[in-house]
């Protein structure tokens, strides 16, 4: 069967668009995901408070989710806790494993925790982390398609005035050997969908998502993606769908991208009618 995927990121609770959360959850349920993933910065500050808004959140969403942490899951305000306990809450009010994996034969969910308290803007992910989870893309049958959720980026783009990643070249090559099609991030507030069958570029396919609900938009709408992806055969499909809030604070589908992976990974990436894409599941 056709398998659909929504990634989410970056909903900062605490400093949040409250219209935004029920029409948020609505439009997710209504699309009725085999599985969400969120990657990271569910809260603004790693507020007790805000970690429960997250919570409850979470609950409303019908289908399983998967979540990592976010920078701003850290209480980088309070020193003693940001060194010595750093997941404490997260931990407490979202999940004990901070590199959840999800699973089923077609799709495997793989997370991985790229923060650390000595690194905390940066981001870290530590060759440990990577190693397990490339374990884990090698451990499927071949036509599973292995899916990266971390918070931040392995490759920024060219005009990021941010700092790459600790170990970020290293870890995206290594994912690749492994057999990892697909890295979902969040982090900039930013989309994009980088083209992995671009000539010298990485052979995984990446897609950064804005925002879901904080007002810190940086010049773009609040989003989300959905990704569909076809029936596993020697060429599937698998499209990718950006939807925007609109100015009624419902949500609705803003572009579409199509890509086939093959034995050769992805090729021809293309432009889709956005509701099109919509229809694919």
């Amino acid at each position: 069967m056709p398998t659909r995927l929504i990634h989410i990121s970056d909903l900062h609770f605490g400093r949040d668009r409250p219209e935004l959360m029920r029409p948020l959850i609505s439009t997710i349920n209504d699309l009725a995901p085999d599985v969400v993933a969120i990657s990271g910065d569910l809260t603004q500050r790693a507020l007790s408070s805000q970690f429960r808004a997250a919570r409850a959140f979470i609950n409303h969403i019908e289908a399983p989710v998967l979540c990592v942490p976010g920078n701003h899951d850290l209480p980088v305000h309070l020193p003693f806790r940001r060194f010595f306990k750093p997941f404490d809450k997260y931990r407490k009010h979202i999940s004990r494993d901070l590199s959840p994996v999800w699973m089923s034969p077609d799709l495997a969910l793989i997370g991985i925790n790229t923060m650390s308290p000595w690194r905390w803007q940066t981001g870290w992910a530590t060759r440990r982390e990577i190693k397990e989870a490339a374990a884990h893309c090698q451990e499927g049958p071949a036509a599973r398609l292995n899916v990266i959720v971390a918070h931040h980026p392995f490759q920024l783009p060219d005009d990021s005035d941010k700092k790459d990643m600790i170990n970020a070249e290293w870890g995206l090559s290594t994912l690749a050997e492994a057999g990892a099609d697909i890295i979902l991030s969040g982090h900039l507030h930013r989309w994009r969908v980088v083209d992995p069958s671009t000539p010298g570029t990485p052979s995984v396919l990446q897609i950064h998502c804005g925002t879901g609900l904080s007002t810190r938009k940086r010049g773009e709408e609040n989003d989300f993606a959905v990704i569909d992806l076809g029936e596993p055969q020697a060429q599937s499909s698998l499209s990718i769908t950006r939807w925007v809030a609109q100015d009624d604070h419902s949500f609705a589908p803003a572009q579409a991208q199509k890509f086939l992976r093959g034995a050769d990974g992805w090729s021809n990436p293309g432009l889709l009618p956005a509701t099109d894409a919509v229809l694919l599941a």
